[in-house]
């Protein structure tokens, strides 16, 4: 890889632990516990919280109207995300067994921590669970097609992509084919490397 491009990703790599830092701090602000995989907030806090919380009558008298219509609209992609779900799940595990790929871990791209915010109501709630599933899933998906291109076809375009998936700057550059015979088994192999830094 080119020397300044990876300078270039360093740097990004430390300014994202930089803003990792930042959050872990405000969240100690604002005097949130992680046990485990659960949030637990001091009881005064809690009691903070619940003072902004909106009742659910309340909520839908005040609703907007075009929320409202088109609501069916939001919750009928459910179904082709569930679809999307199990396609890609199954994918991965038969496809990547058989290429030796290591396969994503589906809990680590779903988070549903908002369930914790006492300023929540329930409809507050599942809407923030249906857009944490959707992302989540996009997350994860995403995470299985990355490693299903640098496995089959780990070449860079010639046009700029937009939010490129962590392997790409890793890819051989478009019109090297030299570099595509030489380095397509090296970047096979990165994957397998997967399974011990995760």
């Amino acid at each position: 890889m080119n020397p300044k491009i990876s300078e270039l990703l360093a740097r990004i790599q430390q300014m994202e632990l930089e803003i990792e830092q930042e959050m872990k701090r405000r969240r100690a602000e604002l005097q949130a516990d992680f046990e485990e995989k659960r949030i637990k907030f001091e009881h005064e806090v809690v009691e903070q919280q619940r003072r902004f919380k909106t009742g659910i009558v309340k909520y839908m008298l005040s609703a907007n109207l075009l929320s409202v219509l088109t609501s069916p609209v939001i919750y009928a992609v459910l179904v082709p995300m569930l679809l999307l779900d199990l396609s890609v799940t199954v994918y991965q595990h038969i496809c990547f067994r058989a290429y030796g790929i290591p396969r994503v871990k589906r809990s680590d791209y779903f988070v549903y921590d908002r369930t914790h915010l006492a300023y929540l109501n329930l409809i507050e709630k599942i809407n923030c669970g249906y857009c944490s599933y959707g992302n989540g899933l996009m997350a994860y998906a995403r995470e299985i097609v990355a490693r299903t291109e640098q496995y089959w076809c780990p070449i860079k375009h010639a046009r700029k992509v937009m939010a490129a998936h962590p392997y790409y700057t890793g890819f051989v550059d478009f019109g090297d084919a030299q570099s595509y015979q030489r380095e397509l088994e090296n970047l096979r192999a990165k994957l397998t490397e997967l399974n011990a830094s995760e």
